[in-house]
């Protein structure tokens, strides 16, 4: 089975060339490359957040096997958490393999199910595929689409997701973006207001003050998830790469969506 891409064209452009090029100029590998556990990445067009999602996987020592959690913004499937059950995923840079036993192992976690349907018009992980395919060809993915989950359910899954990754040496990579159409400095102040707990490896905290605080980060369930399997593979400290906003690119500083890119470590 494999997964056409949806967005391509619109939130990252079509051709090979042009995109190969893309991300490598959003890439920008630096020398202190580190393995790394989980990250958070955002997911909105590469003119907005590519350079916030490229900085984040430049520094990363990529393994060859990804677990991707992305958030359902379509609402389409029947699960709460859709796998993709296999084949591939194909970008305009060619077709990245479904990672059959890392696949298999997220399947046996309770309340995952096999739903492309799921998958097939969501943007938040298609976006994560060509920054992978550049950064390491031969990678493969498994990737689950999330609806909202309670906090008891995030904590389950994400130790499930520890147990996938652990056997497979797997990185955990959470798409998410974080506060929608706010002034830009009271979307700065309340996504650091996320961010505190996050970078503290506090994954409750964040799941609480996320739903208490009303803050619009679309990917609060995937980062939970994230960081809940962090910990259990043994994480010790999470850093802030880079902080942005749409404003800083279209120059409305009025409504803005913002951006953060996250390592744990």
């Amino acid at each position: 089975m494999i997964r056409e891409p949806a967005v391509a064209g619109a939130f990252y452009v079509g051709g090979r060339q042009a995109l190969a090029a893309e991300v490598d100029r959003l890439l920008s590998p630096t020398p202190d490359r580190t393995r790394a556990l989980g990250v958070v990445v955002p997911h909105a067009g590469y003119v907005y957040s590519g350079a916030v999602a490229g900085a984040v996987y430049g520094r990363l020592e990529l393994p060859g096997r990804v677990i991707v959690l992305g958030p359902n913004h379509t609402g389409l499937g029947r699960s709460t958490a859709a796998l993709w059950p296999g084949g591939a995923w194909r970008t305009p840079l060619g077709e990245v393999p479904v990672d059959l036993p890392l696949t298999a192992a997220l399947g046996a976690a309770p309340g995952v199910a096999p739903d492309p349907l799921a998958h097939l018009r969501e943007h938040a992980l298609e976006v994560q595929v060509p920054f992978l395919q550049r950064a390491r060809p031969d990678v493969s993915i498994a990737a689950l689409c999330l609806a909202h989950l309670s906090y008891p359910a995030c904590a389950a899954l994400g130790e499930a997701v520890a147990r996938a990754a652990r056997e497979a040496g797997a990185l955990v990579v959470a798409s998410s973006d974080m506060s929608h159409y706010l002034p830009a400095e009271e979307a700065r102040a309340r996504d650091h207001r996320a961010l505190e707990p996050l970078l503290a490896l506090d994954p409750e905290g964040l799941y609480r003050v996320v739903h208490a605080e009303d803050i619009s980060m679309c990917g609060i369930v995937p980062a939970t998830v994230m960081l809940v399997a962090a910990r259990a593979l043994g994480a010790t400290r999470a850093e802030l790469v880079r902080y942005a906003h749409s404003g800083e690119v279209n120059g409305d500083v009025r409504r803005v969506v913002g951006y953060a890119g996250v390592i744990v470590r």
